[in-house]
């Protein structure tokens, strides 16, 4: 019998580039956490908060995300949020994850730095326990906010540094680029830290550019309307930038008409290395199997088009070369 297509995909060794943790926040969650702290949520169902994430675009998404993570309060809720993520990513064959954190989300609302990174290092640690999954934390910036309030959560992040993997860079795309946030990228270079940035998801080509020549990224996130510009397309091929792609987010919030119509398959043929992640899987619709299994099948990829896709991520993430190695080598191990 031949296998299913799920199958083979839940056994590849799979690594999650970009996943918003405050975005794995699913409703039952939300009410949980609500009542756990005593907040009172403008919704009185689940189905009225499942309603509610029907957007179209990153804004409106944007605002029932902040609305979302006033829920979490303590450092359980961060650390029972984390785990409950790393659960799902166990069924569907992920093996490591690298997860953003939007630190000024809840600072600003009063909730230490400490509070968040102590309690998703928690979850972080219970996940490789039960798991055996890896993960990294990486901090990011909201750029809808100033380059003054990123170099303030970059000084109270310095505690955590030695456990913070890099720095990112998210929210509202549009008339933030990443040129605004170029001296604090150099600041988290010199401590030593990884960089990504969002970059070409509803913003220009230029966007992408940017994120390059200016903030000097490690991996880009999304980067879809790179593809625009054939010049900045070659670079990307040829510098081997990995991309963390999104299907399911970029089909909620209109990025594409349809899945059929993603871009993913066309940057496999064009050789950039593009992975395939959830983002904001409780608001999109789709965890990391949901997303490979979508995407494959309204695009028609292959089997070995899949394996390049998990292997891409494995070799963009930023394990060490060891740990990468014991992955390759399953999935070298792996038949089509």
């Amino acid at each position: 019998m031949t296998e299913q297509l799920s199958d083979f995909i839940r056994r590849l060794p799979k690594a999650e580039l970009h996943l918003h943790i405050e975005g794995s926040l699913e409703p039952e969650q939300m009410f949980d956490f609500a009542r756990r702290n005593g907040v009172v949520l403008p919704f009185r169902t689940v189905e009225e908060v499942r309603a509610a994430y029907a957007f179209t675009k990153l804004q409106d998404f944007l605002d029932i995300y902040y609305q979302g993570a006033q829920v979490l309060r303590t450092e359980e809720d961060f650390r029972d949020l984390a785990l409950a993520y790393f659960r799902r990513l166990a069924a569907d064959g992920g093996v490591h994850a690298e997860i953003f954190f939007d630190p000024q989300t809840h600072t600003d609302r009063g909730i230490p730095f400490a509070v968040v990174a102590d309690g998703l290092l928690a979850g972080m640690a219970a996940a490789r326990d039960q798991f055996g999954i890896t993960s990294r934390l990486i901090l990011c910036f909201l750029r809808h906010l100033d380059e003054d309030a990123a170099f303030a959560t970059l000084a109270a992040a310095e505690p955590y540094l030695d456990r913070i993997t890099g720095v990112g860079l998210d929210s509202s795309e549009v008339g933030n680029p990443p040129a605004k946030f170029a001296r604090v990228f150099r600041a988290a270079r010199d401590r030593g830290l990884r960089l990504v940035a969002h970059a070409g998801e509803e913003g220009p080509p230029d966007y992408v550019w940017q994120a390059l020549d200016l903030l000097g990224v490690d991996r880009l996130d999304h980067g879809n309307r790179a593809l625009e510009d054939a010049a900045l397309t070659g670079r990307l091929v040829a510098e081997g930038m990995t991309l963390t792609v999104c299907p399911l987010s970029n089909l909620k919030l209109c990025v594409v008409p349809s899945l059929e119509a993603h871009p993913l398959r066309r940057m496999l043929d064009l050789g950039v290395r593009a992975t395939v992640n959830a983002d904001d899987p409780a608001y999109f619709g789709g965890y990391l199997l949901d997303n490979y299994l979508r995407a494959a099948t309204a695009l028609d990829l292959s089997r070995a088009q899949l394996i390049q896709l998990a292997r891409n991520s494995i070799t963009g993430s930023f394990l060490d070369a060891g740990a990468q190695a014991t992955h390759l080598t399953r999935l070298d191990a792996i038949s089509i």
